[in-house]
């Protein structure tokens, strides 16, 4: 395994600027693994969509691979997040969730 460097550690503002990315995610809870893809992705947090949703204020982790041409480097990026969910919902028949990003490790 990678050596981590961490990059935050503080509240999230919601104002950042969200970037609309579709991107698959294996996520860790208490409760359990499951997958979903990213709807959108911003600095401080994410939405995505999944068949399974977690509890409001559950803590999440996952490792998520931000294509080079986001992360303005030669090769994508690998990130590992820890963050909880802050509200979920039922949209055109899809469930979604937000997740604040608590901390995030930069794989080096």
């Amino acid at each position: 395994m990678g050596h981590w460097t961490k990059l935050k550690e503080e509240n999230a503002v919601r104002t950042a600027v969200r970037f609309p990315m579709k991107l698959p995610l294996h996520i860790q809870t208490t409760q359990g693994h499951f997958t979903a893809v990213t709807e959108n992705i911003s600095a401080n947090g994410l939405l995505f969509v999944s068949d399974y949703l977690p509890e409001i204020d559950s803590r999440i982790e996952f490792t998520i691979a931000m294509p080079s041409a986001v992360m303005g480097s030669v090769t994508d990026v690998t990130i590992h997040c820890v963050g909880r969910i802050v509200r979920s919902f039922l949209q055109d028949g899809q469930k979604k969730a937000a997740a604040v990003i608590d901390e995030y490790f930069l794989k080096a």
